[in-house]
């Protein structure tokens, strides 16, 4: 039996390398097969668990990783969720969430200056408002029959580009 760790970590390397690689792949097709309504909720998913990982880094001291975990997630806020806002035709709550989009991105970049978890764990609470209330509207979309395609949303109320 050879036991050198040299092979030892290529060999374990291979198996991280193929298993992120298989993840991303299973990402990728999620987010294809994914109607615009699934990919709003995936953003949501994707930014509370860099949100997640950010506290770690936190609590471990890794500053150098925290930023990284942060930098995603105000990426995915602002590149994802705020660029899906259609301002013109979502009105007031378009508005009105593109005003919280950018709070939440100042105060994840607060929170990264001054090591400050409780700026990260209040925009994680803001987020999984948000992201609940969206699964809710998925919800009754599909139990009114709707289009499963494109959340249902009431005459008059907000639209979003990507379904949102």
């Amino acid at each position: 039996m050879n036991l050198d760790p040299g092979k030892h970590f290529n060999m374990n390397a291979k198996l991280v390398y193929g298993a992120n690689t298989y993840a991303r792949v299973g990402l990728e097709t999620g987010v294809v097969a994914a109607t615009p309504h699934k990919l709003i909720l995936m953003l949501f998913e994707g930014a509370r668990l860099a949100l997640s990982c950010a506290l770690i880094h936190m609590k471990e001291n890794r500053p150098a990783a925290r930023g990284e975990a942060l930098s995603r997630a105000i990426a995915i806020i602002s590149s994802g969720l705020q660029a899906s806002l259609d301002i013109e035709r979502g009105g007031e709550l378009a508005q009105q969430l593109n005003t919280l989009y950018a709070y939440m991105s100042h105060r994840l970049l607060q929170a990264n200056l001054q090591n400050e978890a409780r700026h990260v764990e209040e925009v994680a609470r803001l987020l999984r408002e948000l992201s609940e209330a969206w699964a809710g509207i998925g919800t009754v979309a599909q139990a009114a029959g709707g289009e499963t395609g494109t959340p249902a949303m009431p005459q008059g109320s907000a639209s979003f580009s990507g379904g949102m």
